[in-house]
């Protein structure tokens, strides 16, 4: 057969051509412009001429590696620029991402989204517009840089208690508090606020060989005796700022911070960083913890494992005046109920837990002679205790009513509200719980293989929830959590799909009703290796509008809500599955080549029950989610 080669392209990517001289230019551009064919660099002439070129661009360039890029669409006549793809492009931080339709005016309560919350003397507002300071170009996520802000402008009587900052491979969307005392900034008061004392240099980025808009430092507050510092302050100067740009908290209105999710280091992945700049967040979390975020972020130098430096604020008084009143949660379900498109090869799909009991599911006693029919809202089931294998729930027994029940009844379907005060209580949770009586069986992909599981991955009764971060502040929504196999992901608003206005769309995972942000294949497992449990999404015909029937049916911080019987069941929503998992996997596995058997093997055993499906999950009140933060 006639080999037949494939037009290809060399590309010079130059790491630091800051000071070349105008020859080696020219001589760069046509070195970008070379075209080349597999034969010519198979050659031994194309591979004399290949090292001497680079042996000859080396006296011009300290640091340069070539890179053949397949389908490189580039016309042979088209300018090539001495400037990285990078440098060219726009970045998507300098868009600045607001949802999709206007925040409506919420109906009238007491404090929610009046835009000030009080802290217990110290009131703070969120601020979401920034003044750039200093920005770098590469490293760090997507090896795009970051990029630091302060907030402004700022409301009068009100102070910075630090600088902001994002990495740049998002749209800008972030906000930071600033600071109110009630002494209004007398410093001969002991007030909640009070100027730093000194600044001490964190990191300069002088002596880091990076793209970068001149140079940026990072000082860290000296607060006086007594108070916190709860942010960093970042400059484009060596100068120390000014003592009155920032202010320190009183130590009674600081709780314990800890790092959150990575923003930026001086290399593409943190462990290989010089410094290393994550988000901060309270240590401490969960529907009766203190802890408000700030919204600034930590500095790591040299992977320092000393206690942080910094603290982050406390809601001292842990007042919930400024969470919502029950006409306020309808308005934000209104404003933000997600959507759920379905694969369009689901089987099992979600229903009302009263019409799962309605059709036959029935409630079973260790040593009782029968099952007993359970009522509409679930008053006969067993309350409270812990979850102790005494009872368990099950399908009917007659085969065409379990067959029937398993595919569950979208137009009963409801979901189910959990609303709770999270971070202090400036932010609300909305957990959005869905139920489906059955979950489907699992699927292993195993490089360019899809594995059927058999029965792993089976179990009745499955619980998955979508859970809204809605600022007290103005009722926008911040983040959404994604439930994932007994885990799961926060996303950005910025990250997400929207319909209708500012209504989130979530897509289910095939059979395990897993919640993704986009359609596609998402594995459990090795990527790397190619090998792993299926989570396959995708648009189907069907779907569920979350705001269309729900039910309120907890918000402990409001007296008028009656929860339903079934919600204080404290015992699994399923049986234990008879089957041997061991078996299954012999199965499952048995016409793979040697050397795959034993990686699917160990990746199936280290799977969650959740994916297992050994036994039936606990109900929304007995996660772990449910008082305490998601992750």
């Amino acid at each position: 057969m006639e080999y037949r080669p494939k037009i290809r392209w060399i590309w010079l990517k130059e790491t630091n051509i800051r000071h070349h001289q105008p020859a080696a230019q020219g001589m760069l551009v046509s070195w970008i412009r070379l075209k080349y064919t597999q034969h010519f660099i198979r050659s031994s002439t194309g591979k004399a001429f290949l090292q001497q070129s680079k042996k000859t661009l080396h006296t011009h360039f300290r640091n340069f590696h070539l890179i053949p890029l397949k389908g490189l669409a580039t016309s042979p006549l088209s300018p090539i620029s001495t400037s990285t793809s990078k440098e060219m492009e726009v970045l998507p931080i300098r868009t600045t991402f607001t949802l999709p339709a206007p925040i409506p005016p919420w109906p009238s309560g007491e404090g929610f989204a009046t835009g000030s919350i009080d802290l217990g003397g110290l009131e703070v507002r969120q601020i979401s517009t920034f003044t750039k300071v200093w920005a770098t170009h590469e490293a760090g996520p997507d090896n795009l840089g970051a990029t630091f802000f302060r907030p402004s402008p700022i409301p009068a009587g009100f102070f910075m208690l630090g600088c902001y900052c994002q990495p740049n491979n998002k749209p800008l969307f972030g906000w930071i508090l600033v600071g109110k005392g009630d002494d209004n900034g007398d410093e001969a008061v002991a007030g909640v606020l009070r100027k730093p004392v000194d600044y001490t240099l964190v990191w300069s980025s002088e002596t880091v060989r990076i793209k970068q808009d001149g140079y940026g430092y990072i000082w860290l507050p000296l607060p006086p005796q007594g108070y916190e510092a709860v942010g960093f302050i970042v400059t484009n100067s060596s100068e120390k700022p000014s003592l009155d740009e920032m202010r320190c908290i009183r130590s009674d209105l600081t709780d314990p911070c800890e790092k959150d999710m990575w923003i930026w280091g001086t290399r593409k992945v943190n462990n290989e960083s010089v410094i290393n700049v994550y988000g901060s967040r309270p240590k401490h979390r969960g529907t009766r913890a203190f802890g408000v975020c700030v919204g600034a972020f930590i500095a790591q130098v040299d992977g320092s494992a000393s206690p942080l430096t910094l603290a982050c604020l406390k809601n001292k008084d842990f007042g919930l005046s400024c969470m919502p009143n029950l006409s306020q949660i309808d308005a934000l379900m209104q404003a933000y109920s997600p959507w759920i498109y379905f694969h369009p090869n689901e089987r099992y799909l979600p229903s009302s837990v009263s019409w799962f009991f309605n059709n036959g599911a029935l409630l079973y006693e260790q040593g009782g002679s029968k099952p007993s029919p359970i009522d509409p809202i679930g008053s006969n089931l067993p309350q409270g205790g812990s979850n102790d294998g005494s009872f368990w729930l099950d399908l009917p027994v007659d085969k065409g009513g379990k067959e029937r029940v398993k595919r569950g009844d979208l137009e009963s379907s409801e979901c189910y509200l959990h609303v709770k005060p999270m971070l202090g209580a400036v932010f609300t949770d909305i957990a959005i719980w869905v139920f489906y009586p059955f979950n489907g069986p699992a699927r292993a992909k195993v490089t360019f293989v899809d594995v059927k599981l058999g029965k792993i991955g089976q179990h009745v009764g499955d619980w998955e929830h979508v859970t809204l971060r809605i600022s007290n502040f103005n009722g926008e929504l911040w983040r959404v959590f994604l439930s994932q196999h007994g885990i799961g992901r926060w996303m950005y608003a910025s990250e997400l799909e929207f319909q209708g206005g500012n209504h989130v769309v979530t897509y289910a995972s095939l059979h395990g009703h897993s919640f993704y942000a986009k359609p596609g294949l998402v594995l459990q497992g090795n990527r790397k290796l190619g090998i792993g449990i299926r989570n396959d999404c995708g648009r189907g015909k069907l779907s569920m509008d979350m705001g269309m029937r729900y039910i309120l049916v907890a918000a402990e911080y409001l007296s008028s809500i009656i929860e339903p019987p079934w919600l204080d069941y404290t015992r699994e929503w399923g049986p234990k599955i008879s089957y041997k998992a061991a078996s299954e996997i012999c199965k499952a596995v048995r016409f793979l080549p040697g050397k795959l058997k034993p990686m699917v093997v160990d990746l199936i055993n280290k799977l969650p029950k959740e994916v297992l499906g050994e036994e039936g999950p606990t109900g929304p009140k007995m996660k772990r989610s449910w008082n305490d933060d998601e992750v």
